[in-house]
Order: C-alpha cells, then sequence, then structure tokens
C-alpha cells in the first residue's frame, strides 16, 4: 500500500541526504512493514507542496501506544524517544 504524507523541508532534506532514517508520526492511519511511505515536501511558509517527492519502504512500525512496556503516567511525563540506529 502507498501511504501519502507531507513533509516540512528540513526533515525533507535530512531524509534525501540520508541522515534521517525513520519518522515520527501521530497513529492515526495504519502502517506496515513492505508499505511505501510517499513523502511529499510541504513548505509551511508559502502553504504549498513543492513538488517534490520520496518513495520510501517501510521495514518497521513501533506503535507506542499498543507498547506494553512503561507505565502510561510514565509516558505521559516525559513522552516516548523514537531512536534510529544502524
Amino acid at each position: 500500500m502507498k501511504i501519502r504524507k507531507k513533509t516540512w523541508p528540513e526533515a525533507f532534506e535530512k531524509i534525501l541526504s540520508g541522515e534521517k532514517t525513520f519518522d515520527a508520526r501521530l497513529a492515526n492511519f495504519d502502517c506496515k512493514s513492505g508499505d511505501i511511505l510517499v513523502l511529499e515536501e510541504y513548505d509551511p511558509k508559502i502553504r504549498k507542496y513543492t513538488g517534490r517527492k520520496i518513495e520510501k519502504e517501510v521495514t518497521f512500525v513501533l506503535n507506542t501506544k499498543k507498547q506494553k512496556y512503561w507505565m502510561q503516567s510514565d509516558i505521559n511525563k516525559t513522552g516516548l524517544q523514537i531512536i534510529a540506529f544502524k
């Protein structure tokens, strides 16, 4: 499945260069390994898409709402980090 999402210029550039190898999103859509994430650059200053796109294959999804490792009160207090590594 192809999933289209807007991405702001700074993040888009980091994904394009290979520096950013993850994305953090609200879990308000279904996403699984094998899906294609179509990231469309959006400039919030001019409120328009730039026309640049990147397609990335999803290799792993961590849905933090479904996790069972931490207490909800701790998550509410400190939040969660999504950490990428090689």
